[in-house]
């Protein structure tokens, strides 16, 4: 059964796509390669912002094996414009999937470009794959499957956080391996 090991990426420093990970992001890296040393990875996938590179960098050093990014896994953008109720405004978007706010992205358009990733990656010839993302975008991937995972589990992620997929006869099982909700 093919697995996909599900990453939200360590502590950094802002939200822009060049933050990098904090000094407490940075030894959360190294938590994770040693936490991966023992398991069988095949590739990795990562959004291309930095602190989501940063994250994996030491397992893919550790395991020899080469960052890809791909720009479906960058987060996702709500609005263009600061929005000062931008938590209530997010949360809404969990339940009106198609809610669309100036600039952003709508949770379904974002929903796509994630599933695309994953359905190749399940439909590919890798057993076992990384992808590194962001925490909005991993929780809408996980709602896409599993609709009881929504806003407050949204809240409850860490940095950085870890989620097993698995795809059983096309239905795609879920595990939270870092962490607890």
């Amino acid at each position: 059964m093919k697995k996909i090991y599900l990453i939200r990426h360590c502590e950094a420093e802002g939200q822009p796509s060049k933050a990098q990970l904090t000094a407490k992001g940075y030894n959360q890296a190294v938590e994770l390669a040693e936490f991966f040393s023992t398991f069988n990875i095949d590739r990795i996938i990562s959004s291309p912002f930095t602190r989501a590179i940063q994250s994996i960098q030491p397992l893919a050093e550790k395991i020899d094996i080469e960052i890809e990014t791909d720009s479906r896994l960058t987060e996702r953008v709500l609005s263009n414009i600061d929005l000062d109720d931008w938590l209530e405004k997010l949360k809404l978007t969990f339940d009106h999937l198609d809610l669309k706010y100036v600039g952003g992205e709508s949770s379904l358009e974002a929903i796509q470009r994630i599933v695309e990733v994953v359905e190749e990656v399940f439909s590919g010839e890798t057993e076992n794959t990384i992808i590194v993302t962001h925490g909005n975008l991993m929780s809408q991937l996980i709602n896409h499957y599993h609709k009881d995972f929504g806003f407050d589990e949204w809240q409850n992620l860490s940095n950085p956080d870890v989620f097993l997929l698995k795809n059983d006869n096309n239905n795609v099982l879920f595990e939270r391996l870092w962490g607890e909700i």
